[in-house]
């Protein structure tokens, strides 16, 4: 079994560009370096071919440029006409039938595996049940903000519109208070009026001989 290591070491891009120059200049495949490469440093050919194409090979294009010509130029040599193919100049080495066996094993085992007693599916399941349970405590969690925003915005307009209220009973309460004293304004004036009526002497009249009235001078 390959174990990844995390980080590449100057030495191993050396290893890893020095092989993939080789097979490509004798005809080979840059998969198969990366087959080579991976059984030297305990890596998979995947994370050779991910380091090379994204790190090392920016170092070397020029290297691999040549090499490609190289490859031409051998080509060439052994005749035109002569159909090419890549060979192989590394063979990854064949598991054997104890390590095929050990791996059946442990995938048996991992798949009956038990955590506390659950299965490797009820521990899936109850991921994915915690997982959508976080997902809904989310949404309530954002639906319960939104209800209090909206709770605190009608608690803002209530308190203005019962201090719009209160200004208006004042008001109201101003207006009344005018309308009573110019109430009691016109009943004074009303009984002021009556008053000098009833001081004022009647004024007399008389009838002359054409049946004529005549007021009579007091």
């Amino acid at each position: 079994m390959k174990q990844r290591q995390d980080a590449w070491s100057e030495e191993d891009d050396l290893l890893l560009a020095e092989t993939v120059l080789r097979h490509v200049r004798e005809g080979s495949t840059q998969l198969n370096a990366f087959e080579e490469v991976g059984d030297k440093l305990n890596r998979t050919s995947a994370a050779c071919g991910f380091r090379w194409n994204a790190v090392v090979r920016q170092r070397y294009e020029q290297a691999l440029q040549l090499a490609k010509k190289q490859r031409k130029q051998r080509q060439r040599a052994l005749g035109k006409n002569q159909p090419v193919r890549k060979k192989l100049l590394y063979t990854p080495p064949v598991p054997s039938l104890e390590d095929l066996e050990a791996t059946s094993i442990l995938q048996t085992s991992t798949n009956n595996v038990e955590v506390n007693g659950m299965s490797i599916d009820h521990v899936i399941s109850f991921l994915q049940t915690l997982k959508a349970m976080n997902t809904n405590h989310e949404a309530l969690q954002k639906e319960n903000e939104r209800l209090k925003k909206e709770n605190a915005e009608m608690i803002a307009k209530n308190e203005e519109l019962e201090k719009k209220i209160a200004k208006l009973e004042e008001n109201s309460s101003t207006i009344q208070e005018d309308y009573e004293t110019l109430m009691k304004i016109m009943n004074r004036a009303r009984k002021m009026v009556l008053l000098e009526e009833e001081e004022r002497p009647a004024t007399k009249f008389k009838m002359d001989r054409n049946g004529n009235l005549e007021k009579i001078a007091e």
